[in-house]
């Protein structure tokens, strides 16, 4: 599958952690009926049988609303569910040994938070990357905000898609203006959300307006 630019435009990360009055697989439906144009799976806690078998009824789910399906780290897992992408970190495997091991249509996304990783990444076969922290972040404690200039000198370096992540809301999301990233992924924005379908509405809305003025 190509990577378009289009994809990035709202990337909905999952966390479990909100789950209650709705399931998972509720609050993606919702996700994806508000505007999501990407989902990504993250679980850090699940065991491999539950969490194959929710890709796989994910994968379905986002491919009903023609939307691109990624599992974050579990290479193994995006191959078996029929994924159509895999995103992994800097300290996960590298893109290139991830290439290898999901052959030539799978898209792969890789976080950068420089210049050189960024890349880096690119060389060793990224689709997209995932850029951030953009703001302060409760979901990734362990990293620092990177600065407007290091953002738009990642997109400038580039030519693959570039979605910013991080702390990102309906109240910020705007700052990333000029910035020239394609998009945003956002976790808690839609997935805390008591309405998480009004919520990905909202940032749909601001995200393509934010793009806009990007070109």
């Amino acid at each position: 599958m190509n990577c378009d630019k289009k994809m990035m435009r709202l990337y909905a990360v999952t966390d479990r952690a909100w789950t209650g009055k709705m399931s998972l697989y509720e609050q993606v439906e919702a996700a994806l009926q508000g505007g999501a144009t990407c989902v990504q799976l993250r679980e850090k806690h699940l065991d491999r049988e539950t969490f194959l078998q929710e890709a796989r009824d994910l994968v379905q789910l986002c491919h009903r609303y023609g939307v691109p399906f990624i599992v974050n780290d579990e290479v193994d897992i995006a191959v078996e569910c029929g994924a159509d992408g895999v995103h992994v970190g800097q300290e996960d495997m590298e893109a290139a040994d991830v290439r290898a091991k999901v052959g030539p249509q799978m898209m792969i996304g890789v976080s950068a938070h420089t210049v050189e990783e960024a890349l880096e990444a690119v060389k060793n076969g990224a689709d997209y990357l995932g850029v951030g922290a953009v703001f302060s972040t409760s979901t990734k404690t362990d990293v620092s905000v990177l600065s407007m200039e290091t953002l738009q000198a990642i997109c400038n370096a580039v030519k693959v898609p570039v979605v910013a992540i991080g702390g990102i809301s309906e109240h910020n999301l705007m700052q990333l203006s000029g910035s020239g990233v394609d998009g945003v992924a956002v976790v808690s924005a839609i997935f805390a959300a008591e309405d998480p379908k009004a919520a990905a509405q909202k940032l749909r809305e601001l995200s393509d307006k934010m793009v806009l003025g990007n070109e």
